[in-house]
């Protein structure tokens, strides 16, 4: 076994140990395809998380974490996931375009759901905007992958940004390659940063949403406008033939 092999079976056997089949149970309501995970306690993952990137620290660089984030995602465990953004995010200094193309194709081979899926956008993959590390159109590829998590990704680190004064409109041009996505895990997204972006610039927000509503999902509008008058949003709903 080389180091990798070895970290990740002490990652299988933590996990293993803390594994609570009720506590799956009752997170599986919010997963509607399903869920593959332990059910371990957050307080302790979290502790034996520090743990780990303290006796690690000397041991593994940024491209082992990377290798050992392609390990643990492959599993298609909801915790071993979570484990490569916690670990990755601990090398943000060296964050660069090549890791960002790497952790991407997490979102292809493993990343499963909705929630993996944004904690990696919220915490590791909105680093790289903030640091100028990638511009918006360099997404523009990860909006055609075969993969929805990846397509999803794209408006979900979009929030990240946004929140954080992020000029809107090179990423109002990224996501139109979005908007007739027909899966509603995108959709959400989309309407979610659209909703964002609404707070910071309504008129903007509103051009763009009349441009597209007759031709984009429901849950883009949905999301989008919910923080709307009730009165308001109407003007949204989609024209009828």
């Amino acid at each position: 076994m080389d180091k990798i092999d070895l970290k990740h079976q002490e990652v299988i056997d933590f996990y293993t140990k803390n594994a609570d089949e009720a506590a799956v149970k009752k997170l599986s309501r919010y997963f509607r395809e399903g869920l593959d995970a332990y059910g371990s306690d957050r307080e302790k993952v979290e502790a034996q998380l520090e743990k780990w990137l303290k006796a690690w620290e000397s041991d593994m660089t940024i491209d082992d974490y990377l290798d050992f984030g392609d390990k643990l995602v492959s599993t298609g465990k909801y915790e071993e996931a979570g484990c490569a953004a916690y670990f990755i995010l601990s090398k943000k200094e060296e964050f660069s375009l090549k890791t960002f193309d790497r952790i991407g194709k997490w979102l292809e081979n493993g990343i499963q759901n909705w929630a993996n899926t944004d904690v990696l956008c919220m915490l590791v993959l909105s680093v790289f905007v903030f640091n100028k590390i990638v511009q918006p159109k360099d997404f523009i590829n990860w909006t055609k992958s075969a993969s929805k998590w990846k397509r999803r990704a794209v408006p979900v680190t979009f929030v990240e940004a946004i929140k954080k004064g992020h000029d809107p409109e090179p990423i109002l041009l990224v996501i139109e390659q979005l908007m007739e996505d027909p899966e509603e895990d995108v959709q959400k997204g989309l309407g979610t940063l659209l909703r964002e972006i609404w707070k910071k610039q309504p008129a903007l927000a509103e051009d763009f949403l009349m441009k597209w509503k007759d031709k984009c999902g429901r849950k883009i509008i949905h999301y989008a406008t919910e923080k709307m008058d009730k009165e308001y949003r109407t003007k949204f709903k989609k024209d009828k033939a």
